[in-house]
C-alpha cells in the first residue's frame, strides 16, 4: 500500500511545478451506466487518485498558488443514509480530514460555488494535467512494489492457462480460468480486456470476443494482465492447444523470443525508445527473410514499410497506474525522452500471419505470435520484472506435461 505520506509528497511536487497566482481542478472518475439503472463497477480516475488515494466518485480537487503560497481543497460527497443504504458506506467529510493532509476538505456541494469564486481571481493552468503525467513516468518503491504484486497474480494466471486442459475447450473458458486466478488472488479487476486469441484471431491485435473453439494443432496467443490496487501488470504469452509446438511454430516462435530477449537486454538509462523499435523491426525483419515471409534486402523493406504487414504495432509503452500509463514520450521541445530509472515499460515483439496470406509459405499461415514482459529501467541496466513467468518454448511444453502426467 502507499502511504498518505507519499501522496502528500506527490501534491506538493504537483503544487511547486503550479503557475503562480493559478489554481488547478480536477475531478474524480463519473460513474458510468451499463444499462437502464445498472452500473460498471467504478474505478477512480487514475491522476485523481495518483494526488489522493481516494476511491469515491462526486470528488474534486481545487489547488491554488498566490504570490508562491499555496492551498489545496479536498470536496467529498456527504455522508447520507439514504445513499449509503443502495451504494455502500461513504468516508465522509470528518473521517476525509483525518486521512488526507489538505488544506481544507469540503463536501462536494460546496465545489462549484467556491470554484465560481475563485476562477474570478485566479487563470486556469492548462498545463496541470500534463505535469501529473511526467510526474507519473517514475515510479517510487511504493508503486513498483504494486506493480510486482499484479504481475506475480498474473503470472499465477497464465501458468494456470499453460497447464489447462484447453483441447475442444472455448476460448472463454480459458479467459474465466485467468480471470478467476485475478479475483482470489486480491485483484478486483483486469487492468484491461483479456485477450484469449486462438488460431487466426490471433492476427486480429485487440481480439476480445473470445468465443472460438480451442483446436487442436493451433496455438492460442494470451494477451492479460490483473490491476492490484490499481496498478497494472501487461502480459503475453503464445502457447499451444496441445501443449507441444509444431516444427512451424516453433521457428516462428523461436524468432519472436530471440528478439523480445535482445531488445529487453538494451534496456538502460539514456536509451531512446525509437532505438528499441529500429532494432526490433531490424531483428524481425531479417528472421522474416530468413523464413521466406518476405523477400529483398532488409534496409529497403524497412524503409518501404512491407515488414508492418507483420509487425505493425510499437516495441511497448509505459505502464503504471494505467496499462497504457499516461506519460509524455516527448519533452515540452518535443525531443523524445531518454530512459530514466523508476520508468516502467512493456517490450513486445511479434508476427502475425494471416491465414489468407498466399505469399508465405503454408506452414505458416494462420500464426500469430507476441511475446510481452514488463521491465523497469534501474540505475545501470533494467530488470525484468515479469521474468518468472515462462516463455521458453521448453519451459511451457515441460510446464503442460507435468501437469498432464499428474493427473
Amino acid at each position: 500500500m502507499i502511504k498518505k505520506s507519499e501522496y502528500k509528497q506527490r501534491r506538493d511536487r504537483f503544487l511547486k511545478k503550479l503557475k503562480n497566482n493559478s489554481m488547478a481542478i480536477f475531478s474524480s472518475a463519473k460513474t458510468k451506466t451499463r444499462s437502464n439503472d445498472t452500473e460498471y463497477p467504478y474505478r477512480q480516475d487514475s491522476n485523481f487518485y495518483y494526488l489522493t488515494g481516494f476511491k469515491e466518485d462526486n470528488s474534486y480537487l481545487i489547488f491554488i498558488k498566490e504570490n508562491q503560497k499555496t492551498k489545496s481543497f479536498l470536496f467529498v460527497k456527504k455522508k447520507e443514509a439514504k445513499d449509503e443504504l443502495w451504494h455502500g458506506k461513504r468516508l465522509g467529510r470528518q473521517e476525509a480530514k483525518k486521512r488526507f493532509s489538505f488544506d481544507k476538505v469540503l463536501i462536494s456541494k460546496k465545489f462549484k460555488s467556491l470554484k465560481k469564486e475563485l476562477k474570478t481571481k485566479f487563470k486556469i493552468d492548462e498545463n496541470a494535467s500534463h505535469n501529473i503525467s511526467k510526474m507519473r513516468l517514475i515510479k517510487s518503491k511504493a508503486e513498483i512494489k504494486l506493480i510486482k504484486k499484479a504481475i506475480n497474480i498474473t503470472k499465477i494466471a497464465h501458468h494456470r492457462a499453460i497447464r489447462f486442459d484447453k483441447i475442444d475447450k472455448n476460448e472463454y473458458e480459458l479467459q474465466a480460468e485467468i480471470e478467476y486466478v485475478f479475483k482470489k488472488n486480491g485483484s478486483y479487476s483486469d487492468a484491461y480486456t483479456s485477450i484469449v486469441a486462438s488460431g487466426d484471431n490471433a492476427n486480429t491485435l485487440h481480439y476480445i470476443e473470445n468465443k472460438q473453439v480451442l483446436v487442436d494443432g493451433d496455438l492460442i496467443l494470451i494477451d492479460a494482465g490483473c490491476e492490484y490496487e490499481y496498478y497494472a501488470s501487461d502480459i503475453t504469452r503464445t502457447i499451444p492447444v496441445n501443449g507441444r509446438f509444431s516444427q512451424a511454430q516453433k521457428e516462428l516462435y523461436s524468432i519472436v523470443l530471440d528478439v523480445e530477449k535482445k531488445i529487453i537486454k538494451m534496456i538502460k538509462p539514456n536509451v531512446k525508445r525509437t532505438t528499441l523499435q529500429k532494432n526490433t523491426e531490424i531483428l524481425l525483419t531479417k528472421g522474416m527473410i530468413e523464413k521466406g515471409i518476405l523477400k529483398g534486402n532488409y534496409k529497403k523493406l524497412i524503409k518501404n514499410n512491407k515488414h508492418k504487414k507483420y509487425y505493425p504495432h510499437g516495441i511497448g509503452h509505459w505502464m503504471g497506474l494505467d496499462v497504457h500509463d499516461d506519460a509524455p514520450y516527448k519533452d515540452k521541445n518535443n525531443k523524445e525522452l531518454k530512459l530514466q530509472k523508476g520508468m516502467v515499460l512493456t517490450i513486445e515483439p511479434g508476427i502475425y500471419i494471416s491465414k489468407d496470406d498466399k505469399t508465405v509459405p503454408k506452414k505458416f499461415r494462420g500464426i500469430g505470435i507476441r511475446i510481452e514482459d514488463d521491465i523497469l529501467v534501474t540505475k545501470n541496466s533494467y530488470k525484468n520484472l515479469s521474468s518468472k513467468i515462462a516463455k521458453s518454448i521448453n519451459d511451457i511444453e515441460t510446464m503442460c506435461y507435468k501437469y498432464k502426467t499428474n493427473q
